[in-house]
Order: C-alpha cells, then sequence, then structure tokens
C-alpha cells in the first residue's frame, strides 16, 4: 500500500472529534481504490469519503446508575454535566435517572442543555438498571420521565447497540466512576481507537484515585509487552487535587472540558478497513463492525 493511500485509508477509519471545516471543505469529497487492504481475502473495493456527516461536539459520558459512598462522585457528576451544558455540547448517556447517571444529567438540564439516554429495551421494560449497591430495581429509566421530559430517548434491542449509539452521536467519551458496566465501556471505546475504528477523547475523572487500578493496569500491560508504549495516551487520567477532601469541590467540569478541548490523540498502528464486510460490500458506518 502506497503512504498516500494508507494515509488517507487512516483518515476514514478513524472518526475523531469534529473540527471547525470550511464550506468548500464540507463538499468535497475523495475517491481511492485500494486492493490489498482485506488481505488475506483480496477483495477489491472503491471508498469513496464523503466529508458531509454533520458535526457532533455532544460527549458520550459513562457512569454508574448507583451513587457510591463519597458526595465527592455525585459533586463531580454534577459539575461535569453543568459544564457540557455552559460549553455547548450536548450529553449522550446510558438514558437513567439515579445514581451518578441522574446526577450528570440533570445537572445538563437544569444548565439549559441537550440530553441523549440510549438505553436497552429490556432495561425500560424492566423500570430501569439495578442499583448496585442496593441490589434493587428502580422506576428511573421511562419514556415520558416527570421532570425529564426534554430528554431524547432512543430505544435500543441491545447493551452492544446502546455503545455503538452512543458513540455514533458523540465526539469523545468522559468516564466518572462507575461498576462493571462503566469498565466494560471505557475499556470498548479505548480498544476502538486502538484498532481504528475511531480516534476520539476517552478521559476519565479519577475522583478519589478511582481509576488508579485501571491506569496501573495499563502500565503493567506495557511492562510485560501487550501494549505498545505509545498507547498509553489513548486515554487520559484526570487526577484533581492530591487532598482528597478537595474533591468534592474541584471543578471537576472544567479540567475534562479543556482536556477535551486540548486533546492531540495517537496516531492509529492498525489499518484495518473497518467499511469492508465479508459479502465484499462496504458500509459507510464503521461502528457495525464495532
Amino acid at each position: 500500500m502506497t503512504q498516500s493511500v494508507s494515509s488517507q485509508l487512516s483518515s476514514w477509519f478513524q472518526r475523531g472529534p469534529t473540527r471547525k471545516k470550511t464550506a468548500a471543505s464540507s463538499s468535497k469529497a475523495r475517491t481511492a481504490v485500494a486492493t490489498n487492504i482485506s488481505s488475506p481475502f483480496d477483495v477489491k473495493f472503491n471508498m469513496t469519503a464523503q466529508q458531509t456527516d454533520p458535526e457532533t461536539r455532544a460527549v458520550a459520558v459513562f457512569c454508574g446508575s448507583s451513587t457510591g459512598k463519597s458526595p465527592a462522585f455525585i459533586n463531580a457528576a454534577k459539575s461535569l454535566g453543568k459544564a457540557i451544558a455552559e460549553s455547548k455540547r450536548g450529553l449522550v448517556y446510558g438514558g437513567g435517572s439515579a445514581g451518578i447517571m441522574g446526577a450528570v444529567s440533570g445537572a445538563v438540564l437544569e444548565a439549559g442543555g441537550d440530553v441523549t439516554g440510549v438505553t436497552p429495551f429490556a432495561m425500560v421494560a424492566a423500570g430501569g438498571e439495578i442499583d448496585q449497591s442496593k441490589g434493587i430495581h428502580k422506576p428511573h429509566i421511562q419514556v415520558k420521565e416527570k421532570g425529564r421530559e426534554k430528554v431524547s430517548r432512543i430505544v435500543v434491542n441491545s447493551m452492544h447497540e446502546r455503545k455503538a449509539e452512543m458513540a455514533k452521536r458523540s465526539c469523545g467519551f468522559i468516564g466518572l466512576p462507575g461498576g462493571y458496566g462503566t469498565f466494560e465501556e471505557v475499556l470498548e471505546v479505548i480498544c476502538w481507537s486502538q484498532v481504528g475504528i475511531h480516534s476520539k477523547p476517552v478521559i476519565l475523572l479519577n475522583v478519589r484515585n478511582f481509576y488508579d487500578p485501571l491506569r496501573e493496569l495499563i502500565r503493567n500491560g506495557i511492562r510485560e509487552g501487550f501494549i505498545l508504549e505509545k498507547n498509553e495516551k489513548l486515554v487520559r487520567f484526570i487526577d484533581g487535587p492530591a487532598d482528597h477532601a478537595e474533591h468534592e469541590t474541584f471543578d471537576w467540569g472544567k479540567a475534562a472540558m479543556d482536556a477535551l478541548d486540548e486533546w492531540q490523540g495517537v496516531p492509529a498502528s492498525h489499518f484495518y478497513n473497518w467499511h469492508l464486510r465479508k459479502d465484499g460490500k462496504t458500509e459507510e458506518d464503521v461502528m457495525g463492525a464495532s
């Protein structure tokens, strides 16, 4: 593959934070032909990269449906929600109104921002996700929930569709503390960056050093030869003050928005064609391969 084709493919396969475009550049399309990217299947394909997709400044937030034991977690969520709205960004999240989910979405709404909730149908039918700290269901995922009429609701069929839909609608990801679901969401979007499905920012708010074990796990993966050293930068940790007592009042939202604006990303180390399907056809939406 020539360097020019490789560079074009890299730009096609990664959907990163959108940048301001001129009218001329936004309507321009590029076409290239490659025959060896599908090796070992030897499938020929033509790709036209359209530069007309609507831009989004919305941010996907992954977080728990429980509150956690420290007030710092809820305060960080409220700080983030307020900052998202004030920066004229929309929130895309899991759709619940309890726990940290409820705090961040409520703060966006209170500040006049836009909120989109994406929820699997099974959770809607059950009345919401389980509060893991109490082991009970709460009716906090409702299509027409009082006080949350301005939330745009999207109901999908599966947990995987939920993540893919959130990714499509956002320019980056921010993780607040949460449980297994939050861990899985964060790690999957980091993986998508590594393999070139997108190149979007992944930012973790390390409230009370909650994500220190994950950072050490990544570094251990580098030491043991499973992760490239440069790929540590596929995720950024926001640590906050050294004194945990200040975490309840720290402006996590501003720190997150600053990190989002300053994101530079990491050059892809893989050049897969995520538009290509096994029947030789192509799809515009790379998330279908996620």
